[in-house]
């Protein structure tokens, strides 16, 4: 699969399998992440792998919705805000140098045939509780990884190239 097909063709999972993950595709996503760059490669990103079904299970009072947990796997994604660069008016590139290394894992899961959901709606108090997260790391995305048991056609619900792109100016 070529990275404009699996861009085209990845969309959101919330139905999977009982089928494990094997460990060298885990390990080939987790790489995605790992090559992902970052502003100044200063790479503030982590990331926890949660298999084990008990910490699977505590994490629900954090995302409370029952298909969450019946994924395999799940990757929280973590970041430190000090250890990444900041340009010169302080905005700090911690969120995004994490949301590049989530979606190279998203984009090489399904190409590897995993399935994926970006879940950001989750008490960020609560997951640091049950994974013992450092407080001064934040966390930018739990995504749930395992064999798909949906199927889902390509992406098709975006604006026009015409409604989001201008030339030369906005």
């Amino acid at each position: 699969m070529d990275v404009f097909e699996a861009v085209k063709t990845r969309r959101s999972i919330r139905k999977y399998s009982d089928k494990p993950v094997e460990k060298n595709k885990l390990l080939k996503v987790l790489e995605a992440a790992r090559l992902s760059p970052s502003a100044n490669n200063n790479q503030p990103s982590h990331f926890i792998v949660v298999s084990d079904n008990a910490t699977l299970k505590s994490l629900l009072p954090a995302y409370t919705r029952e298909w969450f947990v019946k994924a395999p796997v799940v990757i929280v994604a973590c970041s430190y805000p000090d250890k990444a660069w900041s340009r010169m008016d302080g905005e700090s590139f911690w969120k995004v140098d994490s949301a590049i290394a989530v979606e190279n894992m998203v984009l090489v899961a399904h190409e590897a045939g995993l399935g994926t959901c970006w879940v950001a709606a989750f008490d960020e108090k609560k997951v640091k509780e049950v994974l013992d997260i450092p407080k001064e790391v934040r966390l930018i995305a739990m995504l749930p990884l395992g064999y798909p048991a949906e199927q889902k056609g390509e992406v098709t619900d975006r604006k026009s190239l015409d409604e989001i792109i201008h030339y030369e100016r906005w």
